[in-house]
């Protein structure tokens, strides 16, 4: 009888091994967080406030920190639509002297035509508005860079601050102008303050947040927020793929004036009058402030985040210097510190996250 040899059952073949996925999620996550532009004036931010928390006892108070956020309110808000533009390929350095042009407008309109001030309010939007549009249309028509083009707009409007200033009033500054219709209204609008836990703070910090809010949710969830990148990493390409890039620059110069015009108006309800050679140097704070928030100047990387956290790093330094009873000039000396660090640190950031 024939037996035949029943062959033994095969041993499966070993699985691989499958690495963690925690540590494959903790990589992916290490990567995301440093590919954010924000994450370096995060850092910064979070080392500034414990420095003057340390040596400055008057910074640790809940009013003195207002007075932080408002510092930081006023050139944040700034900041945030320059790092739109900036975020887009271009410069805007007639920012400063705009905001001072738009106060300028309503204030003199207003008191010349003995008006209600939202009359004044309201042709100085549109002068704000016009500005950027002849800015990007400049930009657009002749091919200049950017810097050529606001410098030329710096020094008309500085020029045009002063000249219509004195002609008007027979002054560097501009009449009060709170004694009259709808001022109060105004007020409340642009330079009121609201009780946060019992602490007073200026109503341009809740706006503040709002436009940081609505600037950060344009760039990240909208088909605007695409074209702003594309514009500004590669012009060509993005024309290429149907990118409307003038339409694009054209609006974000308008941004810009349209910030102006909001800082202008909180200016002038503030104090009620106008110097008029007020903000020159400014344009500089805030693109400093959206640099050391993330920005690339080559355009085409940022948020509205490093933005914010830029501009609350400008208002702790120069609130916490006050505190610490230092010498103010010493104001400038920081910020030129924190403008190389933070490009230091966003070039060493991006090349870590580049090797991940």
């Amino acid at each position: 009888m024939t037996h035949t040899a029943t062959p033994a059952a095969a041993t499966p073949p070993a699985s691989p091994a499958v690495p963690p996925k925690s540590r494959t999620a903790e990589r992916s996550l290490a990567r995301r967080a440093l590919a954010r532009p924000e994450i370096g004036a995060l850092v910064a931010a979070v080392g500034v406030y414990l420095f003057f928390f340390a040596v400055a006892p008057t910074f640790r108070q809940a009013d003195s920190f207002a007075t932080v956020l408002y510092q930081a309110s006023t050139m944040g808000i700034m900041a945030l639509a320059v790092s739109l533009l900036m975020i887009g390929g271009e410069f805007d350095l007639s920012a400063g002297v705009a905001v001072t042009s738009s106060a300028l407008a309503a204030s003199m309109l207003s008191f010349q035509l003995t008006a209600n001030v939202w009359v004044g309010v309201l042709v100085a939007l549109l002068v704000s508005l016009t500005v950027g549009l002849i800015n990007g249309l400049l930009l657009i028509k002749t091919g200049l860079p950017s810097f050529l083009v606001s410098l030329a707009s710096f020094l008309m409007l500085q020029g045009a601050n002063l000249a219509i200033t004195k002609l008007l009033t027979g002054n560097v500054a501009t009449d009060t102008i709170s004694d009259m219709d709808g001022f109060d209204q105004a007020k409340s609008l642009f330079a009121s303050e609201v009780d946060v836990f019992g602490v007073d703070v200026k109503i341009t910090v809740l706006w503040w947040l709002i436009f940081a809010a609505i600037a950060t949710w344009v760039l990240l969830r909208t088909k605007f927020g695409n074209w702003i990148f594309a514009a500004g990493g590669s012009k060509e390409s993005a024309r290429a793929v149907g990118v409307p890039v003038n339409l694009t620059k054209i609006a974000l110069f308008m941004t810009v004036g349209f910030a102006a015009w909001f800082v202008g108006m909180h200016l002038l309800f503030e104090y009620n009058t106008v110097q008029a050679g007020e903000g020159v140097g400014n344009e500089f704070y805030y693109i400093i402030a959206a640099v050391i928030g993330g920005c690339l100047l080559t355009g085409g990387y940022g948020s509205a985040i490093g933005a914010v956290l830029g501009a609350f790093i400008f208002g702790m330094v120069n609130q916490g210097i006050v505190y610490a009873n230092w010498n103010p000039d010493w104001f400038k000396f920081f910020v030129g510190v924190m403008l190389l660090l933070a490009t230091l640190v966003n070039l060493w950031v991006r090349r870590q996250a580049a090797r991940r």
